[in-house]
């Protein structure tokens, strides 16, 4: 599949890089993977998966130098989390939906994102997001999103929480199921390897 193919989606891919890496003790978003840095990988899929790649970070000073320039960068203003800056996110992309992914995920795989990607115009109006999901626990950091999610997040945001997996409960989720593969996928980065 291509990005034409797409493009009835409307779909964008939002990057999260704000994190403060504390568990990994240095920058994910630096690290090599196979001498490439964790976030220009996750780039490079994202960029053959969507129309545009948009990277929400407080600091892109950091990241620009390894990023190919086409990439829109989003600032970061709050720096409390993922659900927040997904929130802050959007309210700076006008697309239909939106791939949200972290920056910490080597392993991304741009055939099954594009598999996952045609589900999209089967879903109907009133889901929100399409999620991987395993034993009632989500993976919210490579879904989709209905820009319409922006109302769900703010009211969960107002209400002192910012948990992925609290919202996910309470809202019109099509889970994705997660096999084998994409469990190796889905592997993030979060102490040295």
């Amino acid at each position: 599949m291509n990005k034409s193919s797409l493009s009835k989606n409307h779909l964008v891919a939002l990057i999260l890089a704000g994190g403060k890496s504390s568990r990994m003790g240095q920058d994910k978003a630096l690290m090599l993977w196979e001498n490439i840095p964790m976030l220009k990988r996750v780039y490079q899929v994202a960029n053959k998966c969507t129309e545009k790649v948009y990277i929400i970070t407080p600091w892109p000073e950091k990241y620009q130098p390894i990023i190919p320039i086409e990439c829109e960068w989003l600032i970061e203003l709050k720096n409390e989390g993922p659900l927040v800056a997904f929130t802050e996110g959007l309210t700076q992309i006008n697309s239909d939906w939106i791939l949200l992914l972290g920056c910490d995920l080597p392993l991304l795989n741009s055939n099954i994102i594009q598999t996952w990607a045609t589900k999209l115009n089967q879903l109907s109006p009133e889901i929100l997001a399409l999620v991987p999901q395993k034993s009632q626990r989500w993976e919210p950091l490579c879904g989709f999103y209905r820009q319409q999610i922006k109302i769900e997040l703010e009211k969960t945001i107002s209400q002192d929480n910012c948990s992925f997996q609290k919202l996910l409960v309470k809202i019109p989720v099509q889970p994705l199921f997660i096999d084998s593969q994409i469990e190796k996928m889905l592997f993030n980065c979060n102490t040295p390897f």
